[in-house]
């Protein structure tokens, strides 16, 4: 298992410019004042490695929520799929908001077991 690491603030300012300064996963902006944290898209727990492929920019709550999973249930087919992969996979491709913009919506098994798991479309 690869060693927890601090991540260089230029590796982290790389991460947030990738991440459009927003939570790769539910959209949130740094900007606003939202807590984000550096995150390990395959954990270091779970065989993950400290490269940059790696390392997505997340906000505490969905980084919290995600933990060390990689897998969770899509809510609608019951299958056991991998979660969505901000560096692999386009978050357009994936998700889309509401015809209201309060929520989001999968559009991918992976997409909407990630919402599920990380309760992106909760209240609290």
């Amino acid at each position: 298992m690869a060693r927890r690491q601090k991540i260089p603030d230029k590796i982290r300012k790389q991460i947030e410019i990738a991440a459009d300064h927003c939570c790769s996963y539910c959209r949130s902006p740094l900007l606003a004042g939202v807590a984000m944290v550096v995150e390990h898209i395959v954990p270091l727990a779970s065989g993950g490695t400290n490269e940059l492929s790696n390392l997505c920019l997340s906000c505490y709550r969905c980084n919290q929520f995600k933990g060390t999973k990689i897998t969770a249930t899509d809510p609608y087919s019951s299958k056991d799929v991998v979660l969505f992969n901000p560096n692999r996979q386009k978050w357009a491709d994936h998700f889309t908001w509401s015809k209201n913009g309060l929520e989001i919506i999968g559009l991918s098994e992976s997409a909407r077991a990630t919402i599920d798991l990380l309760s992106v479309n909760s209240e609290c």
